[in-house]
């Protein structure tokens, strides 16, 4: 029996580019067979990191329609580019799984929304693919968070028969996924910021840089911790917050860093840049060991660490600190490489929608029922 193949397109909180994935499913097996990486032209970012802005641009509901169709035809030009590099056609591929960009992530408002843009319809028109898009707020209706969604992939991906596994993900914003084993009872749920701040950060300190991100954390290390501004963004109500729970840009900006700093009595233009930086790794991981802490129901023997943050190699510093009693891997022990698992997961998704199976975990995201995730869009 052949495998079938689908594409899953990741584009996340830190924007920092399209993570581009073939995955085929066999059974019970799941393999990453390509990949690829197109960074987000300097101009869509500019527009999308509006978007994510309150008030930030007068008539936003016509700026949000001409960002949703320039996304979508971004990403349906890369993946007819990386289709035709692979010798692949469209007719190769079952559908697209397009998780599209994140403007806005409130699951405390009344009501709870989440929204992300890509019009999965001219995606599926440009590259004849069908898509399986819009799959947080089918969750956010029955009641959840809408995300993390990554967790029912982590359990379908790397859970075992024998022991526990953590799996930290590292991206945007940092998520950790429980797999009990053997025993039932997944967990999951967003820790606070990871990227998101401190790529934020980098390009504003750095807007003429060739990378938009703090490439091996070089940046951060020319620094130090200032500990009144830690210690006021630790204080943040989201950390002390019991799971399910999920955050995104619209909690941690660089308006709400900004705040922070003020609470120090200092402008965060008084500081200087690198520590600035220095301190959002050090945010990172202290958020994130205090979740696990507080939240998980054991500490981790081994954490297994994803997303474009395991690259960074001050940050797993801070976090091998942090949490000293834990063993630190990459996921590419398990097989996988760190900067694909999300994109995968969306392939998955897209795969489970086609199924009929459901894409969401409730004990993870609060929702009261398991659910299929998403919507189809034929070309």
């Amino acid at each position: 029996m052949a495998a079938d193949l689908y594409l899953g397109l990741m584009s996340g909180t830190s924007m920092d580019g399209l993570d581009m994935v073939v995955v085929a499913f066999e059974e019970h097996q799941i393999e990453l067979l390509h990949h690829r990486q197109c960074p987000l032209p300097k101009e869509l970012v500019e527009r999308l990191s509006l978007l994510c802005q309150p008030q930030a641009l007068a008539d936003e509901l016509h700026h949000y329609a001409l960002a949703d169709r320039a996304f979508a035809e971004f990403c349906a030009a890369a993946v007819n580019q990386f289709l035709a590099d692979l010798q692949l056609a469209h007719t190769d591929i079952c559908a697209i799984g397009s998780h599209g960009q994140t403007v806005r992530h409130a699951p405390s408002a009344q009501p709870s929304y989440t929204l992300q843009l890509g019009d999965a319809n001219t995606l599926a028109a440009l590259t004849g693919i069908p898509v399986v898009a819009d799959f947080r707020r089918k969750d956010i209706a029955l009641g959840g968070q809408g995300a993390p969604l990554v967790p029912a992939f982590h359990q379908a991906l790397f859970s075992s028969s024998e022991q526990p596994r953590a799996i930290l993900n590292l991206g945007g914003i940092a998520n950790v996924t429980w797999l009990p084993g053997p025993a039932n009872g997944v967990m999951g749920f967003d820790t606070g910021p990871a990227n998101t701040l401190l790529d934020g950060w980098f390009r504003r300190c750095h807007p003429e840089a060739p990378d938009s991100f703090d490439r091996h954390g070089a940046f951060a290390a020319q620094g130090k911790v200032q500990q009144d501004l830690l210690d006021h963004c630790l204080a943040d109500d989201y950390f002390a917050k019991q799971p399910p729970k999920s955050t995104g840009r619209d909690d941690f900006n660089l308006t709400w860093l900004a705040t922070r700093a003020q609470l120090t009595g200092r402008q965060l233009s008084e500081f200087k840049p690198a520590d600035v930086q220095a301190t959002l790794i050090e945010l990172t991981a202290r958020s994130v060991a205090q979740a696990i802490n507080s939240w998980l129901p054991n500490l981790p023997e081994t954490l297994f660490v994803c997303g474009g943050g395991a690259y960074n190699p001050l940050l797993m510093s801070a976090l091998t600190a942090a949490l000293p009693q834990c063993h630190w891997h990459s996921t590419a022990v398990l097989g996988v490489n760190p900067q694909h698992v999300e994109a995968m997961a969306f392939a998955w998704l897209a795969r489970c929608y086609l199924k009929k199976q459901p894409g969401n975990l409730p004990a993870v995201t609060g929702a009261s029922r398991p659910t299929i995730l998403g919507g189809l869009f034929l070309p």
